[in-house]
């Protein structure tokens, strides 16, 4: 089975560590999760690894997305660091590798290593490709350096506080994708008055009902988390459709609270 999209919700592995990072993998499968979303930088790919081959789940039902750090831009390393990345993950490619930043001050050149990247996905390294914290000028210069070479998704933060209306919108026009991460704001969600108060109405939690916003907006949420419960409940929150009233009072918590903002960051819109 190949993937021609991603599918609608995955669960993010960022700070999953050793056996807690293997068996949140393995139980996310159980309960349905069919997209894990990982990255060089995490440390835990021989982990998500572990609980992929562990959870009994075919790998062609799987779908698998790393990203390539921003030390390893250079072409050869490029690649390099991919093939490192596929022996972690115990696997013969993933279905998606992503630059995880623009090359910071552009020291390594776009064309240099996008080009890189479409030469892994040309040799069978990965399904598809795509970029990770891009701007809306990076995103077009992205989209004009590989041409008719797809971009699957860029991948930002997305969460009630953190809109980011522009990337978002301006992705979407381009034909690409949207992946939100930290949709919940590092559990901020969970103590938000407007959140709260919705979720109270539905009889569900305010994670669920930031998910089910995130989604609305034809974004695929990332959600991170250990327990099975609340595993369980991300997923579910595929299932809430949100009232236009209810959407309108979450887009009017917007503050640009950026919470993933390092100092090699591109300029954000």
């Amino acid at each position: 089975m190949s993937f021609s999209t991603l599918p609608g919700i995955g669960m993010g592995t960022f700070r999953l560590k050793g056996n807690t990072a293997r068996e949140a993998v393995k139980s996310a499968l159980s309960l349905g999760y069919r997209h894990i979303d990982t990255a060089q930088m995490y440390d835990n790919e021989a982990e998500v690894g572990d609980g992929i081959t562990s959870s009994g789940i075919p790998r062609r039902e799987i779908f698998i997305t790393t990203k390539i750090w921003y030390d390893q831009l250079h072409a050869s390393d490029l690649i390099n660091s991919l093939h490192g990345s596929l022996d972690r993950l115990k696997t013969d490619h993933v279905d998606l590798a992503l630059i995880h930043w623009p090359s910071p001050g552009d020291e390594v050149p776009m064309e240099e290593y996008l080009g890189a990247l479409r030469d892994a996905q040309r040799e069978g390294l990965t399904d598809h490709i795509g970029i990770s914290n891009f701007n809306c000028a990076q995103m077009d210069k992205a989209v004009e350096i590989l041409g008719d070479a797809p971009l699957l998704t860029n991948q930002v933060e997305v969460h009630p506080f953190l809109a980011n209306k522009k990337v978002v919108q301006h992705a979407q026009s381009l034909g690409i994708t949207v992946t939100g991460y930290m949709p919940l704001a590092v559990g901020k969600v969970m103590e938000d008055e407007t959140l709260l108060h919705i979720a109270q109405d539905r009889n569900v939690s305010p994670a669920q009902v930031a998910i089910a916003w995130v989604a609305s907006r034809g974004v695929v949420p990332i959600p991170s988390s250990t327990r099975p419960a609340h595993l369980k409940a991300n997923l579910d929150a595929l299932n809430i459709e949100l009232t236009d009233d209810e959407i309108r009072a979450i887009d009017a918590l917007d503050r640009g609270e950026r919470i993933a903002n390092p100092g090699f960051a591109p300029d954000w819109d």
